[in-house]
């Protein structure tokens, strides 16, 4: 059997694991969310067609009005500049009472279809020009990328949704249609209006059923173009939390700090006690200051010997003690007081301290 030696690093730039909540933050402040135009312009559209099956009523007096008032009432008005600003005036109220409404509902509808999708988003960077689109190549690319097709493919498919449900209204409403002619010009227009109103009801509905599906596909899509290499999670780790080489010197450099500030402490103390060999705990009290004593320096091993040496250079007692300084080690850290339950034993030894002091 033979073997064929891979090199791993050939795989190190693959982008195969999920993006951190940063890298998806990151995007989002750049505008790169999973989106679907479809849905918002589907929900547009169903919007606005189900405002005009409710409020068809009233848009059918309007437009009747648009069309009656002049031929009724303007047309025996003298024809003046004051006059003609007055009934242009009065042509755009009523134009804008037909159009302000539809308006209105399709730029709400336009709100909640982009909100339903991302959310609150304002990101100024999609705006900003970049050079790099009018490159001819990145362009080419674009026009026969996967992308390109899929929007092809989902344009044919709108139109022919649209396409069927026109013909099939029609056709279930064959009789309506071929009898228009037959009809008053007001009866003919309500049965046009109410075909039309049916045609982008049903047309709208598929629509949205569709953009639901491509918003799946944009979503799906937009994961695997925010994917990062295993090396882009590292980078990020070391960009957030700092380079792990120079957290452990910084480390380093408090743990010497707070080594210094305690050896600078071992010549105010009142006692060492001793484990004698592993363990060195350096006690201080004041009288009428704290309740009990303090730890102000405790080590073991080369630490302990090193506390001993600056104890002993500066006249401080060390006392063995062996269980009481394994004990003291384990349960009080560096500038607390001793637990309650070690007071007599302190106190005792602080004592036989204070009496050698004042022997000397």
């Amino acid at each position: 059997m033979r073997y064929i030696p891979l090199d791993l690093q050939f795989f190190a730039g693959e982008k195969t694991e999920k993006a951190t909540p940063k890298k998806r933050n990151d995007s989002r402040g750049k505008g790169q969310v999973a989106k679907s135009q479809d849905v918002t312009t589907a929900l547009i559209l169903f919007a606005v067609f189900l405002f005009l099956f409710f409020a068809g009523g009233f848009f059918e007096k309007r437009m009747l009005d648009l069309v009656t008032v002049p031929l009724m009432d303007y047309i025996l008005i003298p024809v003046t500049r004051d006059t003609a600003m007055i009934v242009f005036i009065d042509m755009i109220i009523q134009v804008a009472w037909i159009v302000g409404p539809i308006m209105a509902v399709s730029v709400l509808a336009g709100i909640v279809g982009n909100y339903i999708q991302v959310g609150f988003l304002v990101a100024t960077e999609p705006l900003t020009p970049k050079l790099s689109k009018m490159n001819p190549i990145q362009g080419f690319k674009r026009i026969f990328s996967v992308r390109a097709i899929v929007e092809f493919l989902k344009s044919i498919l709108k139109i022919s949704i649209i396409g069927v449900t026109t013909v099939s209204v029609l056709w279930m409403s064959i009789e309506h249609v071929l009898s228009l002619s037959l009809k008053p010009v007001v009866e003919s227009l309500h049965t046009a209006g109410s075909l039309t109103v049916r045609m982008g009801l049903y047309a709208s509905i598929l629509l949205l059923i569709l953009s639901i599906m491509d918003y799946l596909y944009q979503k799906y899509d937009f994961e695997k173009n925010i994917r990062m290499s295993k090396q882009d999670i590292k980078d990020e780790y070391k960009n957030m939390e700092g380079d792990p080489l120079v957290k452990s010197k910084i480390k380093q450099r408090q743990r010497e700090m707070a080594m210094q500030r305690m050896m600078q402490e071992i010549p105010n103390a009142d006692v060492v006690i001793t484990n004698p060999t592993h363990y060195a705990i350096v006690l201080k009290y004041k009288d009428g200051e704290v309740d009990a004593p303090i730890v102000v320096a405790k080590g073991v091993d080369f630490i302990a010997q090193k506390i001993k040496l600056i104890a002993k250079e500066n006249d401080i007692v060390a006392i063995e003690n062996r269980p009481l300084a394994r004990a003291l080690f384990d349960q009080a850290e560096i500038g607390d007081p001793i637990p309650e339950e070690f007071f007599k034993s302190v106190a005792e030894i602080l004592a036989y301290v204070y009496r050698i002091k004042n022997k000397i």
